[in-house]
C-alpha cells in the first residue's frame, strides 16, 4: 500500500495547458494555451474516462491512486503527472512507486449521464456560462473578467423567457443595463454568437481548473464538429 506521507508530484519541465482559473480573474486574454507547471503541489486534476474512452469527471491524485490500487484503471493516456512513493518491499528491497497519468480510463459501467440520458442538461452556472462564451460580452464583443460579467436572458423573464443554456449569454454590466427587460431586437442590439447548450464533454472542459494540453486535446476530440468551442480555443 502507498504511504500518504510520501506522495510527491512528478516534477518535469513546464507543460502546456489552459488555466481557466486565471482566465476567470482576467489574467489571460483568451482560452490561450500557456506554460503551466505539471503539478502545482498536488492540485493538478486527472481526467477520468470510462473504458470506452468517454470523459467522465475530474479527480484528484488521491482518488486516482485509489483507482490504481484497486485495479480499476483499464489503461492510461497523456503525460505522467505524479510518482507516488510507498513502502519498501522486504524481499526485493525495492520501493513501491505508482505512476499517475493525466488521463485514466476506468473499468465498470459508464457514469457519463450524457451517454445514459438523452434528456441530460448540464447544470447552468455563471462560471461555466462565462467560460462557454470565452469571457466575451455577447453584445459589445469586449473581453472581461468573470467579476465584470453578468448573465443576460435573451428573452427576459417578463416576456416568457426561461433560465436555460440557449436563452442566456455573458454580457457586461453596461450592455445588460442598456438591454434591460427587452429582447435584443427590441433594444436594437446584435448578438455576436448564438448561445448553445454544452455537451457533456464540453461541460467537463468548462468545469476544469487547469486543463493540460493533452487533456484538452482528448476532450476536444469528443466535441461536436460544429461546436463553437473549437474556434474559441486557441490551438
Amino acid at each position: 500500500m502507498l504511504n500518504s506521507c510520501t506522495q510527491v508530484p512528478y516534477l518535469s519541465a513546464a507543460m502546456l495547458g489552459i488555466d481557466l482559473e486565471r482566465a476567470d480573474h482576467g489574467l489571460l486574454d483568451d482560452f490561450a494555451i500557456v506554460a503551466t507547471p505539471a503539478a502545482r503541489g498536488l492540485s493538478q486534476l486527472v481526467l477520468r474516462t470510462d473504458v470506452a474512452g468517454m470523459p467522465l469527471e475530474w479527480i484528484d491524485y488521491k482518488e486516482a491512486a485509489r483507482l490504481y490500487t484497486q485495479e480499476q484503471v483499464a489503461y492510461t493516456c497523456g503525460s505522467l503527472l505524479y510518482e507516488l512513493y510507498g513502502g519498501t518491499n522486504a524481499r526485493s528491497g525495492r520501493r513501491t512507486v505508482l505512476e499517475v497519468n493525466s488521463i485514466v480510463a476506468t473499468v465498470g459501467h459508464t457514469g457519463n449521464p450524457g451517454n445514459t440520458r438523452h434528456d441530460y442538461v448540464p447544470p447552468l452556472n455563471n462560471q461555466t456560462l462565462f467560460r462557454r462564451d470565452a469571457y466575451l460580452c455577447m453584445y459589445c464583443s469586449q473581453r472581461f473578467a468573470s467579476r465584470e460579467l453578468s448573465r443576460d436572458h435573451i428573452r427576459p423573464f417578463s416576456q416568457g423567457g426561461t433560465d436555460i443554456w440557449t436563452n442566456v449569454v455573458a454580457a457586461c454590466r453596461r450592455c445588460n443595463n442598456q438591454k434591460a427587460s427587452r429582447t435584443p431586437e427590441q433594444a436594437r442590439m446584435q448578438l455576436i454568437a448564438v448561445p448553445f447548450m454544452p455537451t457533456y464533454a464540453e461541460y467537463i472542459f468548462l468545469k476544469g481548473r487547469r486543463v493540460l494540453a493533452d487533456q484538452m486535446e482528448y476532450l476536444v476530440a469528443h466535441f461536436p464538429r460544429s461546436s463553437p468551442l473549437h474556434d474559441r480555443i486557441q490551438r
